[in-house]
């Protein structure tokens, strides 16, 4: 969502102050402009332009509704459909997802004995010091633990190697104005 919203805050609301990722809690009557409403998640900012993060789980107090998943979000492999639930998940402050961004290094699938399958995923960030980068990472661990056939994901920030805009996918770059 690239069209700016203002919305008044239906009920307290736990949400990520960005850019620290400090939890708080929003009060209900709060005047909220609406930024950005990607991957289900939405960022959002104060008359005194304060940002926060305000997860889909939450997306009623906004007075909004997130989409039930689609049916064809269950086809393909499951190494297919982690990829694409990490296409599901935001910068908060950037309109492109984390893999575009280049965000993601190394995914792996490994099969248990219960049939269940455990996922590693390697990740990083485009600052070292950003105060979202827990925020991301526990992101993306829930969303690949939401996808049945998933027991376990561990996600692991890395800084090796460091990130630079020449990681981003060709599309990534063109939509941020970079060729």
């Amino acid at each position: 969502m690239y069209e700016r919203e203002e919305i008044t805050l239906g009920r307290d609301v736990g949400a990520i102050q960005i850019p620290d990722g400090t939890s708080v809690m929003l009060t209900a009557g709060t005047p909220l402009l609406i930024t950005q409403q990607l991957g289900g998640s939405f960022t959002v900012m104060t008359d005194r332009g304060a940002m926060y993060r305000i997860d889909e789980r939450n997306a009623d107090a906004l007075g909004k509704e997130v989409a039930a998943p689609a049916e064809d979000e269950e086809a393909g492999s499951l190494e297919e459909r982690v990829w694409e639930q990490m296409r599901k998940c935001y910068d908060p402050e950037i309109p492109v997802n984390i893999v575009d961004l280049g965000l993601v290094y190394d995914c792996r699938l490994a099969a248990g004995e219960d049939g269940r399958t455990a996922v590693d995923i390697k990740m990083t960030l485009t600052a070292p010091g950003c105060g979202m980068g827990p925020v991301l990472a526990e992101d993306v661990k829930r969303r690949v633990e939401d996808l049945p056939g998933v027991a376990t994901a561990t996600v692991d920030i890395v800084f090796d190697p460091p990130w630079n805009q020449n990681m981003m996918s060709e599309a990534a770059r063109l939509q941020l104005g970079f060729m």
